[in-house]
């Protein structure tokens, strides 16, 4: 019983932490709601519903989020929420790729500023990439260009895969303040600083973090690759939703962090997490250094004093004939194991001069069937027991072994060390430079800074509203439910089983079993005005049953003690075989006794 009582309590507990759980899951979605949320329901809309009241019941309006643009507030390099509606301040590429088929070489996709397809906030627009297969590239001016000297780096804008990503990248390119930087010429081979975002073809989900390096000896470039992130990004890339993609390099400990949605999904170290490393070795391989010809890399060899024994035959077979086998009886040497179809017959069309003197098809002999076999008769063949094989001298270890050579070290003539690769190339603008196979990549919100408040409120103003409005469209977790089962039927045997199962254990652990009348306690008499039986009257009766007992057991013992004294004083002539019956019998006392 106590069993049961602790299953019940366990099941009320697990049901009311789930209701717990729904209830602050709603209050959090409504604090959250509380801080973008202007008007709850517009004029036109509470008119609209009132109206749908009079004539039939609607379930209430979601509340919609007012959109308000975004404002930077402190020191910034570079801000666009394009909430203008237009392209302005920004440059498309009238260039052409080299290296490829004139036909695709034009930087020819379209862009447009325009609201999301599905918006959950109207009034927010935003860079959407149109084309298919095309090649895009735009750019903008920054307010003036990034220095690398005692400041961080903050880079963040927003990404909408609206349509999904099949293949393609909505990178950003920082590019490099050059003499010669002309945006209307924006190419694949146009200097950058740093390029950092989201990339994917296939299932290879991508975060780019790449900075160009310059060698301080040969003033050449070399892209570095940070490492790629532990954390999975694949629902980023295919949930459809606004995401906040966030690169933030800070300069005293040379460190690096990539953000989605703020929260930390790679980090490392400029020197010790990049691909190459930033600093090459000191010591490298001599390209001149040759092996030798008598150097001897042979671990073991052959022992060169070992003889091959007078008995090893070298010719004997590995398989020999069993010569104890017998042949079965009922062997039919002399019929063939296969034979000539009689039923074939030759095509109309043989030509024997063409095609060869005609044979019909060869088919197992029905004869053979039911023999073991047909045929000549071979002896089977087994494993030769004298059989050793070619001769091998043993293997011994190589007195003359120098180990595996290497080349020996020298030091490396282009051996530098930079302990401050944080120091890049100044940029002064930031562009897309883009290929995809998907449409309506939704871009929003670049914001460049140094100030990491700064860019905190800016994400808050932007893609903070978004995230609000996004979760007060969604619907509650009885809609996604439903639409879950609907798109996987299944669904709904697992629903019944979760609903159900719980019920039938309360029933079956709460509202069943019998109470024994024996348990019942002296204070449930008093409750009501039922008899109590008499308690002393069950204590004599009880103690007269086990005097009964007590006197049965007494004259069992006496009667089997006088039976023994009986036999010990038999004559020696009397039988030892008569039974218990008949010493009874000769005894009055004993017979009172059965009698009893």
């Amino acid at each position: 019983m106590e069993l049961k009582m602790w299953l019940c309590v366990a099941l009320l507990s697990l049901s009311l932490c789930l209701g717990l759980m729904g209830h602050v899951r709603a209050q959090e979605e409504a604090d959250d709601m509380e801080m973008d949320v202007e008007d709850a329901i517009d004029d036109m809309q509470e008119e609209d519903v009132e109206e749908e009241e009079e004539k039939a019941p609607s379930p209430p309006p979601v509340p919609t989020v007012t959109y308000k643009a975004p404002e930077p507030m402190g020191e910034h390099y570079f801000a666009e929420s394009f909430d203008k509606g237009t392209l302005q301040g920004w440059v498309l590429s009238q260039a052409k790729k080299e290296g490829i088929d004139e036909d695709i070489a034009k930087y020819d996709g379209k862009w447009e500023v325009e609201e999301m397809k599905d918006t959950k906030l109207p009034g927010d627009k935003g860079l959407v990439l149109k084309s298919k297969a095309k090649h895009h590239a735009v750019s903008a001016l920054l307010l003036r260009p990034f220095t690398f000297d005692t400041k961080p780096l903050i880079v963040q804008y927003e990404v909408n895969f609206q349509t999904g990503i099949d293949c393609g990248g909505a990178y950003v390119k920082l590019l490099s303040q050059t003499p010669d930087l002309d945006l209307e010429e924006f190419v694949d081979k146009t200097p950058y600083t740093i390029m950092f975002g989201p990339d994917k073809c296939g299932e290879d989900y991508k975060l780019h973090f790449i900075f160009r390096h310059k060698n301080p000896k040969t003033g050449e470039f070399e892209e570095k690759h940070a490492k790629k992130p532990d954390a999975d990004l694949r629902t980023y890339y295919t949930d459809k939703k606004t995401h906040l993609f966030t690169l933030e390099y800070i300069y005293m400990f040379i460190h690096f962090e990539i953000l989605i949605d703020q929260t930390v999904v790679n980090s490392g170290s400029l020197l010790n997490d990049m691909t190459p490393p930033i600093n090459p070795l000191a010591e490298i391989e001599d390209p001149d250094d040759h092996k030798p010809e008598d150097w001897d890399e042979r671990p073991k060899i052959q022992d060169p004093d070992s003889v091959k024994p007078e008995d090893w035959d070298e010719d004997a077979p590995a398989k020999i004939p069993d010569e104890d086998a017998v042949k079965p009886d009922g062997w039919l040497d002399d019929e063939p194991e296969y034979i000539g179809d009689p039923d074939a017959l030759k095509p109309e069309d043989w030509d024997e001069d063409m095609d060869g003197a005609w044979e019909a098809p060869q088919i197992p002999n029905p004869v053979c069937e039911t023999a073991p076999g047909c045929g000549p008769w071979e002896r089977p063949v087994i494993d030769n027991p004298n059989y050793k094989g070619k001769w091998k001298p043993p293997m011994i270890d190589n007195p003359n072994y120098q180990g595996v050579w290497k080349p020996r070290k020298i030091p490396n003539p282009d051996f530098f060390e930079d302990l401050h690769p944080f120091r890049m190339t100044p940029f002064s603008a930031v562009g897309l430079e883009l290929w995809s196979m998907s449409s309506d990549i939704f871009f929003d919100n670049f914001f460049v800074t140094s100030d990491r408040n700064v860019a905190e409120r800016w994400a808050a103003d932007g893609w903070g509203l978004k995230k609000a409005a996004e979760g007060a469209a969604e619907p509650g977790l009885v809609n996604q439910m439903i639409t879950a089962a609907e798109e996987r039927p299944w669904l709904w045997i697992v629903y019944v089983l979760t609903v159900a199962l719980p019920l039938v254990l309360i029933i079956v652990f709460c509202c069943t079993g019998k109470k024994s009348p024996a348990s019942t306690s002296a204070a449930e008499y008093k409750k009501t005005d039922a008899p109590q039986p008499d308690v002393k009257e069950e204590e004599e009766a009880e103690e007269e049953e086990a005097e009964e007992e007590e006197k049965s057991e007494e004259e069992d013992s006496s009667g089997e003690a006088e039976e023994a004294a009986g036999s010990d004083n038999k004559d020696d002539d009397t039988s030892n075989e008569k039974s218990e019956d008949d010493i009874l019998r000769r005894s009055p006392r004993n017979r009172k006794l059965r009698k009893d």
